[in-house]
């Protein structure tokens, strides 16, 4: 599995499917689902170091989150499709290894009438 091996490239469909052992994103099943949505603006931090004997995908993601890092700048860290990635963070969510948090939101935009108001004032000025 070393990065000479031509038959073992990251496209390989093959080594997703070792990675992820066999699953998705959809047949993680309902309960997983409801308790975490993860797309890809979800931020993820770490919660515990890597043991020895873990993939070494869930130990690159868990050194990599420290810091909060989005789900997209993990899958593109790991050269990973979003969905394989998720797969893996799922695994790091059930096992309570990384936190899952909802991005920061967006600002409510303020009221039409109010910018308006202040654009007259300002052109009265």
């Amino acid at each position: 599995m070393s990065g000479s091996d031509p038959d073992w490239d990251d496209a390989n469909p093959e080594r997703l499917y070792v990675i992820t052992g066999g699953r998705s994103a959809s047949a993680l099943g309902a309960e997983a689902a409801e308790r975490t949505v993860l797309d890809l603006v979800t931020l993820i931090v770490a919660r515990a170091e890597p043991d020895p004997s873990m993939q070494p995908e869930h130990a690159s993601i868990l050194r990599m989150c420290h810091s909060p890092l989005s789900v997209a700048e993990i899958s593109a860290y790991l050269t990973l499709p979003m969905s394989a990635t998720t797969v893996l963070l799922a695994d790091l969510l059930a096992d309570r290894r990384v936190e899952a948090r909802a991005p920061v939101p967006k600002a409510l935009l303020p009221d039409r009438a109010l910018i308006e108001a202040v654009m007259h004032g300002l052109q009265r000025l």
